[in-house]
């Protein structure tokens, strides 16, 4: 596998790693207890932490790259093992 499919594959998990773990850990203000700006959305978050969802989803992005390059070099789990248009061997009697 190319080193350019690889990056854009990492990309690829990154940035849906990212937007999976954008609400986790996000309280409102409501939630927190503390006050609102006049004019504030009831949604809005209080203890936005940018940094720690660009780590978290760094991390998790490299996982799964590693273990999308380890299956695509060894072949775990192919196309066959994923067909479900067909019916299984012990099935087709």
């Amino acid at each position: 596998m190319a080193l350019t499919s690889i990056i854009a594959i990492y990309a690829l998990f990154w940035v849906m790693s990212a937007f999976v773990l954008l609400p986790f850990g996000i309280k409102t203000h409501d939630e927190a207890g503390l006050p609102k700006v006049p004019g504030q959305a009831d949604s809005a978050p209080a203890n936005f932490r940018p940094g720690r969802v660009l780590i978290r989803a760094t991390i998790i992005a490299v996982v799964l790259t590693t273990l999308w390059v380890l299956n695509y070099t060894y072949g775990w789990i192919g196309v066959d093992a994923i067909n479900i248009f067909e019916k299984p061997e012990h099935l087709k009697r």
